[in-house]
């Protein structure tokens, strides 16, 4: 059984998981942990559950979805692992921020991507595994990943509660968006829980049946 610990960090609002289960091994998902109080409650998490990170995967790459990554790295010399049409805004978080208007004022230390995930791939950790589902639009590397066993997702910016992520950013494209929605995430399981980027979770039962952008 997993167990999902979500940590709202940063001015935006954003959800980081970290998911685990009995054999301790954990992956964290999309660490946006900007600020020192964030980053010391995510690790002390870590510590006080007596957990093993073994992946830092990225839904997208986004700032404030990637902020903490030099933080995973220093802590638990992890690589963000993220679709290759996001690499570029991964690997320069300052030019990033800079053309998206987010002025912190600060410079980030970089960090090269680790593995370069695609469609199907599987990421497994403990007794689990995540598929990898290319959702292109909120960016062209927006990724889902999905527990089959627990009929789980996290869904990143592609999804919300009854919304769905933003366009308007470079690369995004609400075509794709559609698309995405309509041949991939509709045919997840109806149970399926969904563990968006920002937001409380939701599942795709009722997202389907009462979600506009699935219309």
């Amino acid at each position: 059984m997993l167990t999902i610990k979500a940590f709202e960090v940063n001015p935006l609002q954003e959800n980081c998981y970290v998911v685990s289960d009995d054999t301790k091994e954990c992956v964290i998902i999309d660490c946006g942990a900007l600020y020192d109080n964030e980053q010391h409650a995510i690790q002390n998490y870590i510590r006080e559950q007596q957990l093993k990170p073994v992946h830092h995967l990225c839904t997208h790459g986004h700032f404030d979805h990637v902020f903490g990554a030099a933080f995973v790295y220093k802590a638990f010399g992890l690589k963000p692992e993220a679709h290759a049409n996001d690499q570029t805004m991964i690997e320069d978080l300052d030019q990033q921020c800079r053309m998206m208007g987010f002025d912190l004022g600060t410079s980030f230390t970089n960090i090269p991507l680790g593995r370069i995930l695609s469609h199907h791939d599987v990421i497994t950790f403990g007794h689990h595994s995540l598929k990898v589902l290319h959702t292109p639009g909120h960016s062209s590397g927006s990724i889902i990943f999905y527990c089959e066993e627990e009929h789980v997702a996290f869904s990143g910016d592609t999804l919300f509660r009854m919304s769905v992520g933003r366009t308007d950013l470079t690369g995004g494209s609400w075509e794709q968006l559609i698309n995405s929605l309509s041949t991939v995430i509709a045919h997840l399981p109806a149970e399926t829980t969904v563990y968006p980027g920002h937001g409380p979770k939701t599942n795709i039962l009722d997202e389907v049946r009462m979600n506009p952008y699935f219309h």
